[in-house]
């Protein structure tokens, strides 16, 4: 190679290596708008929370970040049509407990819930509470379990979907308390709620801000909550890690990407969530819906999800649930 060529191509290099030269899909991340989707329908927690932060990310990255909703068949329709998309960072996912307990309750999912996401951050996680009817009798879990031995299959707790928290706590207290009480699926935590007050079912599994309004006017009593230590979102409230431990579980809500999403454009995203969470703002409108906010990195939100498939596995084969 003459002089003249050795020169421009150690220019080359130099361009090249300099520091803001594009190095890979990262550089110039995003330079259209971002598809979101959350499998289930709107105004769900999945729904709020990423919207919420959906809108922080078009002010850090100066592109829309565009909810969609698609839900259907306990969120694997949305999850599908996801895991179809091309993994260039311009697709992503919203997840919450459903994901990590679909595989157990569906024959054959059209995917495969690790293999073909790529996590990105935890988002949000929070507490469920156990609440009564104030007429049930029962002022604490282990008066709710005694009643609950002196009169099998008496007690009914309104569940929301198989999968679901409300649900799957129900089976889990069932296990740990040796009791039987009688389940009652509803379509909605509306309509449970709503007979709940009504004295038409007994008990219930529920998320802080569903039942705080309900409770605080008498109309419902708090027994337990579920996270490992009593928590200010239920001031006095036993926590059921107090009675059986173990007994620790939490609604949450992630972001993921199709696999093979470059890791550049995987990182970035996590370091904007990281800083987004971090906004006062941000805890204060989350710490509303009873929640608080998580992130964590890739790995971590990676072992989350595997543990709770795991877990709830574990309960969901016990019990025999099935897509009743």
């Amino acid at each position: 190679m003459n002089s003249g060529l050795k020169a421009v191509a150690v220019f080359t290099l130099a361009i090249l290596a300099a520091p803001g030269f594009p190095q890979g899909p990262a550089q110039g991340y995003p330079g259209r708008p971002v598809r979101i989707i959350v499998p289930n329908a709107p105004g769900g927690l999945a729904d709020i929370c990423v919207r919420l932060v959906a809108a922080k990310l078009v002010e850090a990255l100066g592109q829309p970040f565009l909810v969609e909703n698609r839900p259907g068949a306990g969120g694997t329709l949305g999850t599908a049509a996801a895991v179809r998309a091309a993994p260039d960072g311009y697709t992503l996912l919203a997840v919450f407990d459903s994901h990590a307990t679909n595989p157990h309750l569906f024959r054959k999912l059209p995917y495969d819930t690790l293999a073909d996401l790529a996590p990105i951050s935890l988002l949000v996680r929070g507490p469920l509470v156990l609440v009564v009817r104030p007429g049930l009798g029962p002022d604490t879990v282990p008066e709710l379990v005694q009643l609950a031995r002196s009169k099998p299959g008496a007690i009914n707790f309104a569940t929301v979907g198989p999968g679901s928290p409300a649900r799957l706590l129900m089976e889990l207290l069932k296990i740990e308390a040796g009791i039987n009480v009688t389940n009652v699926a509803y379509k909605g935590a509306g309509l449970a709620l709503g007979d709940l007050v009504g004295g038409q079912v007994d008990a219930m599994f529920a998320t802080t801000p569903s039942v705080r309004s309900y409770y605080n006017a008498g109309r419902l009593r708090v027994l337990a909550i579920t996270s490992e230590h009593r928590s200010a979102i239920a001031p006095g409230v036993p926590a059921m890690n107090e009675l059986y431990p173990g007994f620790i579980a939490e609604a949450w809500v992630a972001l993921l990407a199709p696999a093979r999403t470059p890791p550049e454009i995987i990182a970035r995203l996590n370091a904007e969530i990281t800083k987004i969470l971090e906004l006062p703002d941000m805890k204060e409108r989350f710490a509303d819906q009873g929640l608080e906010p998580a992130g964590g990195t890739p790995a971590q939100l990676d072992t989350l999800i595997r543990a709770e498939i795991e877990r709830w596995g574990k309960v969901i084969h016990k019990q025999k649930i099935t897509l009743e």
